[in-house]
């Protein structure tokens, strides 16, 4: 039987962690080695839910989630819009002018060079951010912090020496939200669709497939495209529409996709969330 759980990629306090807490917080958080580790908890009943990052508005998309969602077997539900804020954690009794060394994935490391300019910290590779806290808290040094999530500080029982010290104030993660079962039911007053396409053999297949969103005014938000099974020739298409397959002007659209494509998914149908439009991504 499945328990209201919510599975992510990561040690307890990664982003993605965090993420599950703000938008599912009467769920239990399950954390998982792999991305195909969360949707096999979905996929076998370990829980009901699993939280994926899908793109950063700094770093771009994350790698491989693009082949997984297809595959899955799952359908998105949400989607959930994370600001990452970065702090500087050590163990407790630490002054600030005591850290030489501060330890996190390179991904954030490089995202708060200006702080650790200015305090004379060195960067110290980690495996991930919540674990390299976890590690700061088991040396016990007070010399080496870790730079993670708030939460990461919470949980390994370290203190936060500065928050917020990254050096872009609008980094954010999107995430999205899964579940075995669609949901296409209307939740919200501003409807995405999501969906996976690859277009016929034919001359300007793309072009014409993309035709039908323009002259039935379908905002496009999103269109990514990545190869299949490593051969240049196979290529597939990912793309976030506004609306719903039930409104007529994006049915149309839809219709006309199919004429130009050998595959059309749809990957799921579900609110937009409301940081959307503080938070592009672009």
């Amino acid at each position: 039987m499945t328990t209201r759980r919510i599975a992510f990629q990561g040690e307890p306090g990664a982003y993605s962690h965090e993420a599950c807490r703000k938008a599912r917080p009467m769920h239990e958080a399950l954390p998982c080695r792999t991305f195909e580790d969360v949707i096999e908890a979905v996929r076998g009943d370990q829980a009901e839910l699993a939280m994926l990052p899908v793109e950063n508005s700094t770093y771009g998309r994350v790698a491989d989630i693009h082949h997984l969602l297809p595959e899955s077997g799952l359908h998105i539900i949400d989607e959930a819009f994370v600001r990452v804020h970065i702090s500087l954690l050590a163990v407790p009794g630490t002054e600030l002018g005591e850290v030489r060394e501060a330890m996190s994935h390179t991904v954030l490391l490089g995202q708060c060079r200006n702080f650790m300019r200015q305090h004379g910290i060195h960067p110290v590779t980690g495996a991930d951010t919540a674990g390299s806290a976890r590690d700061v808290a088991r040396r016990g040094n007070p010399s080496l912090a870790a730079l993670a999530a708030p939460l990461a500080g919470e949980i390994y029982g370290l203190v936060s020496l500065a928050d917020q010290i990254e050096d872009r104030q609008n980094n954010t993660t999107r995430f999205l939200i899964m579940s075995r079962e669609p949901d296409l039911t209307r939740r919200g007053q501003k409807m995405l669709t999501s969906f996976v396409f690859r277009v016929r053999n034919i001359p300007a297949a793309l072009y014409k497939a993309m035709g039908g969103f323009a002259t039935n005014g379908v905002n496009m938000t999103k269109l990514e495209s990545y190869m299949v099974d490593g051969v240049f020739t196979a290529t597939q298409f990912y793309a976030d529409i506004e609306g719903h397959p039930d409104d007529a002007h994006v049915r149309r659209a839809l219709d006309e996709l199919r004429y130009f494509t050998s595959t059309l998914d749809i990957l799921g149908v579900y609110p937009a969330d409301p940081l959307r439009e503080t938070r592009p991504m672009n």
